[in-house]
Formats: structure tokens, C-alpha cells, sequence
């Protein structure tokens, strides 16, 4: 199952795309992990961010907060910087070649290959038999998302490698399958992870060993988007720490997971090195650290959350900027997929 085609022998322009659920609150981890670097990537890249309302049905939904949902995460990507005339912010189930390319890719795909993918088991948990066939071929679905625009780098985290890697695999099963009689040896690239940088694994605040979720059960694990200065400070102040204090270099750090969390945070948030977060506070107890801590996440979290429930109070301009970018989405994919119809050799393509 491994891809034969260097992703240099793909002749497209560079794009990125980038899928986020619309389900509970984003949080510190999703910011720093995700939407800050989706703001920084606007300007060096062609971007594509999306709302993937279809993901979401895959496990049961509340119908009525659907939509509501899909407007609390384009809020949290504008607020977070994401610029509608440079980057498009839009829902899944508004451009129809996500679910129509996914189709294609369940055929090209080998059901060995989605067995494989360790986030069934773990999302299905112990009656998988009840489990929705989406949630099985939601991987399947992730490499439409991307290939339907021919996205050549995503932004992924250490959890999501094993399913870009499945894109990686049906695209290039498909540049076989189809690619020479029309003469498209290299017709979808091999897209590339984007995985590095500061912040790119926020632990929860209540458990260094576990990585911060929307979905925890305690709001005190996370500090989300929308929390205000307050509720910022406190999380902090009552973040997990052990007995010792702050130590001097990064060895200090070892065995010690939820405070090197938290120097981990100061330092995405302040952009710098935990090697510098810890010259700085070398020494100090967890009190007036987790002081300073929550003085730099108040100062950069603060006009997110007030952009973001602004945008949250005019959900018709939210809707204008997702239909605007939709358009955009389509355009992009909609060529793509005529030529997708050709190679297959559908009939009146």
C-alpha cells in the first residue's frame, strides 16, 4: 500500500486544505494547534478551509444545532485571522464534489486498507456492527476532501497522519487505475502533511498525558474560544501542576507532563522557545508563573473570543462569507471533477 508517484511529479499549483467538525466548542488546542497556523498559511498559499458538516452525520447529530454549529466554527476561523478574500471558509455539504468524488475513491479503495484505520475502532468502540457505514469510509471521504482540489498540503496533526496517508494511497491507485489511457500519469498529487511547528499538540489542563478535546467532559480540561478573561485566568490558576517548581532547561521538563503543557502553551502563545519560557521563569513557583501564563493567554485569546461573538451575533454575514466562499470552492473543484468524469470513462463525459 505504498504510494509509487514522488509528490514532485505533480505539476499543479501548491494548495492547501484543511476540514474542521462542526461539533462542540474550538478551543485553545484547535487555535493554536490549527487556526493560527490556517492565518499564517493565507498568505504564502492558495487555501481551501472547510466546515465538513458531512463528517459530522457520521456519528448522530442534533439536527436542529447543526447548522448553528457549522457558523460557530467559520466564526472561530475568521476571528482567528482567516482572511475571506484570500483563504475560503465554507460547509462541506455545500460543494457537491466532496460526496461525489468520495463515491468514485470507495471504489478505488481497498477495504484492507480502511480496516486499518485505528480510528474506527477507537470512534465505533465495542459494537462496531452498529456503527454508520460513514463512520467506516469517513477516511475515504477525508481524501475527497482534500483531492477534489487537488490539495497538495494539509494541516494535519499526529492523529490524522494514518488517514492522509490513505489519500496519499488512493490517489495514487487512481493516477494507475485511470491515469494512462488519458494520459494523466500524475493526475492527482500526493498530498503533503503540514504537521510542524509550536502548539501543535495542546494537552488538556487537567491531564498533562491527554490531549486537550472539545469533547472532555470537564469544561475545566480546555479553555475555549469563546471563554472570557475571567474564565481564561481561573482555568489557568487551576491547571494540574505537580510539587516542584519551574525548571531551567528543557530536561527539567521530563516526567513532568503537565507543567511542560503549560510551558508549551506560554510558549505558542508568546512565540517563543520553551528553552526561553523557562530563562525567563527559571525558578518561580506555579503561583506567579501561572500568573504570567494567564496575563499573555488573556492578552491573546481576548480579541478572538470578542471577533468571534461578534461574528456569532450576525449570522447572515456569516452565511454571505460561506456562500461567497462556496462559490469559490466549486469553481475550483467543479473543472477538476469534469475531467475526474472523463478519465473514469462515464458516458456523455
Amino acid at each position: 500500500m505504498t504510494a509509487a508517484m514522488d509528490a514532485s511529479d505533480y505539476q499543479g499549483p501548491e494548495r492547501v486544505f484543511s476540514g474542521v467538525q462542526p461539533t462542540g466548542s474550538l478551543h485553545l488546542g484547535n487555535y493554536l494547534g490549527a487556526l493560527k497556523k490556517f492565518a499564517r498559511l493565507q498568505h504564502d498559499h492558495d487555501c481551501l478551509f472547510c466546515i465538513v458538516d458531512l463528517h459530522a452525520i457520521t456519528m448522530p447529530v442534533d439536527r436542529n444545532k447543526l447548522a448553528d454549529q457549522t457558523r460557530h466554527i467559520a466564526a472561530a476561523f475568521l476571528a482567528a485571522g482567516v482572511d475571506p478574500d484570500k483563504a475560503s471558509v465554507y460547509a462541506q455539504s455545500a460543494v457537491p464534489a466532496h460526496a461525489e468524488l468520495a463515491w468514485y475513491f470507495n471504489c478505488v479503495a481497498r477495504m484492507g486498507w480502511v480496516q486499518r484505520m485505528t480510528q474506527f475502532k477507537d470512534k465505533s468502540g465495542k459494537n462496531a456492527e452498529a456503527a454508520s457505514v460513514g463512520l467506516f469510509t469517513y477516511p475515504v471521504l477525508q481524501a475527497a476532501d482534500i483531492l477534489a482540489f487537488k490539495a497538495t498540503h494539509v494541516p494535519v496533526g499526529e492523529d490524522q497522519k494514518q488517514h492522509l496517508e490513505l489519500s496519499r494511497d488512493i490517489a495514487a491507485k487512481f493516477n494507475r487505475d485511470f491515469g494512462e489511457p488519458a494520459d494523466e500519469p500524475n493526475f492527482f498529487p500526493l498530498p503533503e502533511p503540514l504537521i510542524d511547528g509550536p502548539g501543535a499538540r495542546v494537552m488538556s489542563l487537567r491531564d498533562g498525558n491527554k490531549k486537550m478535546s472539545k469533547s472532555d467532559p470537564s469544561d475545566a480540561s480546555r479553555i475555549n474560544l469563546t471563554d472570557d478573561a475571567e474564565k481564561i485566568a481561573k482555568k489557568i490558576r487551576k491547571a494540574k501542576t505537580d510539587s516542584g517548581h519551574v525548571p531551567d532547561t528543557i530536561d527539567g521538563l521530563e516526567g513532568r507532563p503537565d507543567l511542560a503543557n503549560l510551558v508549551g502553551i506560554y510558549a505558542a502563545l508568546a512565540d517563543m522557545t520553551d528553552a526561553a519560557v523557562l530563562a525567563q521563569h527559571a525558578g518561580s513557583q506555579f503561583g506567579p508563573f501561572k500568573a504570567a501564563l494567564a496575563d499573555v493567554a488573556v492578552e491573546t485569546l481576548r480579541p478572538v473570543g470578542d471577533l468571534m461573538r461578534r461574528y456569532l451575533a450576525d449570522p447572515d454575514e456569516l452565511d454571505r462569507i460561506m456562500a461567497r466562499s462556496a462559490d469559490t470552492a466549486r469553481n475550483i473543484s467543479e473543472p477538476i471533477m469534469a475531467d475526474v468524469r472523463r478519465i473514469i470513462g462515464f458516458h456523455g463525459r
